[in-house]
């Protein structure tokens, strides 16, 4: 079981699901329907060239928005857009390449366009794929895994794990929902798998839960515990930090080599059913789980 941080008032491991069962470390979430899974991890040729750089942060091209939104075609966007025809957040917008955040009130003609359905799906990530929308120094990016015929919108990650980590990896183009669930104040929770080169000591697994100084400051887990009784270099790690190679720097830095880092839980969604290479997309009950909050 976990142990919880001595100078923390943590909730216990086991936590009550929106359906009011229980769920265990590693459980699935909710009522996830799993009818549909996309595995398109396939050997592939090299790339013949990199892609065009894309926005990380939800932004759209402005004639690609009304365009989304079935008005007219990108081209004729653009004329629109020069005639003075579209607005954004009440202010006539005439320059092209313009691009649309999150939650803004662009309108045609007076008309409030809604643009691009939102959608959102989970991944098992693989390993040696990076987490990003366009990397031209990469050979694959989890974007590859992602089939335009079963996702036409343009989703983006949630977060990031590193190359060589695997697991649950959210996508989605809901802007302000993503910029919720990463900002620190959310305290998202995230669990983890480590195998260790070693097997964990004593002192280093109280070191962990009551804090240890890094680089770019102290961290502690929120709970910590052995996968296997049997096995100490296997350890589960729950943290809600989302500072970049948080858990390998954690375990680095007290000596030890991460010989495999897989994230089993994500803001309230597993990777349950889904093989390396997987996704799906959540079900209404997962979406509306995320947006009251989704377990912290």
């Amino acid at each position: 079981m976990y142990k919880g941080n001595k100078n923390r008032s943590d909730a216990p491991a086991r936590s009550k699901t929106p359906s009011g069962g229980r769920k265990q470390y590693g459980a699935a979430h909710g009522k996830p329907s799993h009818d549909k899974y996309y595995s398109p991890i396939k050997k592939s040729a090299p790339r013949k060239a990199p892609k065009a750089p894309l926005e990380d942060n939800g932004e759209v091209r402005l004639n690609k928005f009304i365009a989304n939104s079935g008005i007219c075609s990108r081209r004729e966007a653009d004329t629109y857009i020069q005639a003075g025809l579209v607005t954004i957040n009440g202010k006539i917008v005439s320059e092209l390449g313009t691009k649309v955040k999150p939650g803004d009130d662009v309108r045609f003609n007076g008309q409030r366009l809604k643009g691009e359905q939102k959608v959102y799906l989970v991944m098992n990530k693989p390993k040696n794929y990076v987490t990003t929308t366009s990397d031209p120094h990469a050979e694959q990016t989890v974007m590859d895994l992602i089939s335009k015929e079963k996702c036409p919108q343009r989703v983006f990650p949630v977060g990031r794990l590193d190359k060589a980590t695997t697991g649950v990896l959210l996508f989605t183009n809901d802007g302000p929902l993503a910029e919720r669930l990463m900002h620190p104040s959310y305290e998202t929770r995230k669990i983890y798998q480590v195998n260790l080169d070693k097997n964990l000591k004593g002192g280093d697994f109280s070191a962990i839960l009551e804090g240890i100084k890094l680089e770019d400051g102290e961290i502690h887990a929120d709970k910590l515990s052995f996968v296997d009784d049997d096995d100490r270099s296997k350890v589960g790690i729950e943290i809600h930090s989302g500072r970049n190679r948080i858990v390998r720097r954690i375990f680095e830095h007290l000596g030890y080599k991460v010989r495999k880092l897989d994230r089993v839980y994500f803001a309230g969604l597993t990777k349950k059913n889904l093989k390396r290479g997987q996704w799906r997309f959540l079900t209404p009950e997962e979406v509306n789980f995320l947006m009251m909050g989704g377990e912290r």
